[in-house]
This record gives structure tokens, C-alpha cells and sequence, in this order.
């Protein structure tokens, strides 16, 4: 494998307990913890074909940590093959895995229980992911680079009585934002007026989001996080920090004008760390300047 190692989780893999037991490399950073006693994850078992993308639903305990690893150069196949052959080596069976392209790029991603960042950045051109089980037991592994630093992320799901059933991606209602956000667990939303570089939104009307706060409303345990995205001019620094206050400012708006929970919703900025469409074409960087909406509970 190369490298000095700091064996974080090998060993309670092995058992019925679930801590820090990968492989990670010395000065591997937790960037996050997300632990739910009682829930529910889709997990993908092949890629997206068809429209869709074929996922196991499994309710139970949902254990999810990620961790920001040092820069060292390496990519997202010489960080992944490590911690797969430690899943392997503690008896977890691999179900299914891909890399970007192969899995279904940004229809995939989207339909896989990411954490939002800035816990996981996620580029739509280089992500591995893994779906391992291990009798009753199923674990997720994400790996994903964004610039020199990889982002890792391993979630293990423990069932309670209810088996868990293999389920295909909802059918989405063209135009209805609250049938693609539940199916595919985002939605960009559009028409939103800022004008070119500046992070104040405009006075409308913003009709996708005069329908999300209907969602949210219709839906009260709903969470939301509300992600910024810009394109490729300009520096990384300040293009997270213009993505961060657009979102931001949607937040806001969310707030004042519909009168949303602020405690329901997140925002975050990840620059032009996301891209939908090349931005070498005015066509693509139009289409990568945007805010989303992702669905977290």
C-alpha cells in the first residue's frame, strides 16, 4: 500500500461494535459523525440505467463518519483499494461497486446518502463507492477527491426486525420539485435571480421556492441542506465563499419570506467543486452556477 498507516478502525470491524476501524492514513481529519438510533437509507446496488438507479432499503441503526485525509498525492484508487481489502479481510462480502463514470456520474451521486459538505466534497468525475454486507449488516464506502485532498466516507447500517427490500429510484413528476426531491433526494433550483458574481438574491417572485417551503411545510421532519455551486473563474477560495452566501441568502429567504424553520435547513458552499456540465462553454458554466436543495432526513 505504501505509506505509514494508523490503523483507526481493523478491529472493531471484525466484531459486532462499529468505531474507528479503517485503515486511514496518519493525519486522516473525522470531519463528521452522524449517528441515528432508528432510520432509514437507500444504498445503491448497480448503476444508473434506464432513468433510475437500483437501491436496497434498509431501516435501522445508521452509523455514518467521514474524515478529510492528507495531502499526499495519492488518488481516490490507491486510498480506496486499502480500505476495501480491510472490509474484506473482516468478513464483509462485497455487494456491488463502481467508480464515477462507470456508476452513473451525477444521477448516481445524487441518488447515494452522501453527507453534505463541507464534511464530504464530492467531485462527479472522480468517486469510488462500495456497497459491502456482512450477514444482517450492510456498510457503504464513499471515496472522493477534490483537488489534492480525498474525502472518505463509511456509513454501517444494523437492521432492527424489518428486512431489508430492494426498491428502484421513485418515478419523478415532471416539473413537480417535491417528486424529485424525494426521488432523487436533490433538486436544483431554478430561477433564482443573482445577478453575475454577487450573492444577493433578488425580489422574484422564486416560484421553486415558494414549492419547497410547501414541501417542507407539508412534510415537518424534512431536512434540508441548501448547497451553492459556482463555475471555474476565479480561484477556489472565493468562489466556496460566493457558493456559501448564495446559499446562504436562499436560506434567508426560506426564513423571512415562508416562514421555514431556520433549524431545518443548512447551507453550504462548495465553489466549482461540483460541476454538472463542463465549463468550457458558456452553456456549461450557466449550468454549474446553482443552488440546490438536498434532501437530509
Amino acid at each position: 500500500m505504501g505509506g505509514r498507516f494508523a490503523v483507526l478502525l481493523l478491529g472493531l470491524l471484525a466484531t459486532g461494535a462499529w468505531g474507528q476501524d479503517l485503515p486511514l492514513p496518519e493525519g486522516a481529519e473525522r470531519t463528521a459523525e452522524v449517528i441515528r438510533e432508528a432510520g432509514t437509507v437507500h444504498l445503491p446496488t448497480g448503476p444508473f440505467a434506464g432513468g433510475t438507479v437500483p437501491r436496497l432499503r434498509v431501516d435501522g441503526r445508521i452509523t455514518s463518519r467521514a474524515w478529510r485525509l492528507p495531502e499526499r498525492g495519492l488518488g481516490t484508487l490507491e486510498r480506496f483499494a486499502p480500505l476495501r481489502d480491510a472490509l474484506e479481510k473482516a468478513g464483509w462480502e462485497v455487494v456491488f461497486d463502481c467508480a464515477a463514470e462507470g456508476c452513473g456520474g451525477f444521477d448516481f451521486r445524487f441518488a447515494t446518502p452522501v453527507l453534505p459538505a463541507p464534511a464530504m466534497f464530492v467531485s462527479l468525475f472522480d468517486y469510488r463507492y462500495l456497497l459491502a454486507r456482512r450477514g444482517a449488516d450492510h456498510a457503504m464506502l464513499f471515496v472522493s477527491r477534490a483537488g489534492e485532498r480525498v474525502y472518505v466516507q463509511l456509513t454501517r447500517v444494523e437492521p432492527g426486525a424489518d428486512a431489508a427490500r430492494e426498491t428502484a429510484a421513485a418515478p419523478e413528476a415532471a416539473g413537480d420539485l417535491a417528486a424529485q426531491l424525494v426521488a432523487r433526494g436533490h433538486v436544483v433550483l431554478n430561477g433564482l435571480d443573482f445577478s453575475s458574481g454577487a450573492d444577493m438574491l433578488g425580489p422574484g417572485p422564486h416560484a421553486e421556492l415558494e414549492a419547497l417551503a410547501r414541501f417542507l411545510a407539508a412534510t415537518p421532519n424534512a431536512r434540508i441542506a441548501l448547497v451553492g455551486h459556482t463555475d471555474s473563474v476565479g480561484g477556489l477560495a472565493p468562489n466556496i465563499a460566493l457558493s456559501q452566501a448564495r446559499a446562504e441568502a436562499v436560506r434567508d429567504r426560506l426564513i423571512a419570506a415562508h416562514g421555514v424553520d431556520g433549524a431545518r435547513i443548512e447551507a453550504h458552499g462548495v465553489g466549482f467543486l461540483a460541476p454538472v456540465a463542463p465549463n468550457t462553454t458558456f452553456e456549461g458554466r450557466e449550468a454549474n452556477r446553482r443552488v440546490e436543495a438536498v434532501l437530509l432526513d
